[in-house]
């Protein structure tokens, strides 16, 4: 569905991301791992557009997209989980939602993912015209989740989902990717919290300094010396 070829992406004079290349099939669930700083987040914003490659190649689904603009990305079926969750602060939670259904044209398909989004949320159903920034932390990100999924996109991109969460938000947010997963979307997570999105990938990569330093099945990546010793905590 995805394949990164070789692409480049700098800051200035920073070279973030040095000739990364990776690919994600259909239904898979694909992680990107690595300290704060390596590039991860570069990378999810690169394949949406929102920084420009200086080489390399981006393909969805066979189409070169390495050049076009994010919101004819986002028609094409690619969504967004940002770092941050970056909703709407003063806008409702059904209010969000309809911001995450903009391409959508069919109203009665908008109902219909609105449904759906408080079927996998209930808390949003329960809560649908209580304002954005009132909302927790954890509530925030289910909202970010269910906006992303608005659009019914084929690939969801997620940035940092765990972050500034508490323990318990963690494990709820990561209880709903594996089941997203399990229903077939796709998705590429970029994830500090290497033990959960180890555990919830089929495939990983390991990012050091924007360069890729290992790749593989996440169940081998997991019993690999050097990435316990890294970032699982192990010896």
């Amino acid at each position: 569905m995805l394949k990164v070829q070789g692409i480049e992406v700098s800051y200035g004079e920073f070279l973030a991301l040095k000739g990364i290349s990776f690919t994600v099939e259909e239904g898979e669930l694909v992680t990107i791992i690595g300290a704060n700083g390596a590039g991860k987040s570069t990378i999810l914003r690169a394949v949406m557009g929102l920084v420009k490659c200086r080489k390399g190649k981006i393909l969805f689904q066979g189409k070169n997209i390495t050049s076009i603009p994010s919101h004819q990305r986002a028609r094409l079926g690619i969504s967004l989980v940002p770092e941050g969750r970056k909703i709407f602060p003063d806008l409702t939670i059904a209010e969000n939602l309809l911001m995450g259904a903009y391409i959508q044209e069919d109203r009665k398909a908008v109902r219909s993912r609105m449904e759906e989004a408080f079927q996998l949320f209930p808390v949003l159903g329960e809560r649908q015209n209580q304002v954005g920034k009132t909302l927790s932390g954890g509530e925030q990100q289910m909202l970010a989740i269910a906006r992303s999924l608005m659009s019914k996109p084929r690939m969801v991109l997620m940035d940092e989902v765990s972050l500034g969460l508490m323990p318990i938000y963690v494990e709820e947010t990561f209880k709903v990717i594996e089941n997203l997963h399990r229903q077939g979307v796709t998705i590429l997570l970029v994830e500090q919290n290497a033990h959960k999105a180890i555990a919830a990938a089929d495939r990983g990569y390991v990012l050091e300094t924007g360069e890729i330093v290992l790749s593989g099945e996440a169940e081998k990546l997991a019993l690999d010396p050097q990435v316990k010793k890294a970032y699982l905590g192990g010896a």
